[in-house]
């Protein structure tokens, strides 16, 4: 199991707090996720993830899915970091 972090900005915290898109992209692949918001910028969010498999969650990250789940979850591509456990 790897722990990745991830970090971004969202135009709509409240949605992408609710939204069902993380399960439906990581709950197959046996990813959890814990959710974070910074109490100073609410459009700045983050989780941690849990993963079991590195490549298969680097894979579902450069797909149309991901980024169509992005898009739903108002999340600015360009603002995101991934942290991957050394």
């Amino acid at each position: 199991m790897t722990t990745v972090i991830a970090f971004h900005e969202v135009g709509d915290v409240d949605h992408w707090l609710a939204s069902p898109k993380r399960e439906e992209i990581f709950g197959p692949l046996g990813i959890t996720v814990r959710t974070f918001v910074d109490p100073e910028n609410r459009n700045r969010v983050g989780l941690i993830a849990e993963v079991p498999d590195l490549d298969a969650f680097q894979k579902v990250m450069q797909s149309d899915a991901a980024a169509t789940a992005m898009k739903f979850d108002t999340v600015r591509p360009e603002t995101l970091v991934l942290l991957v456990e050394s």
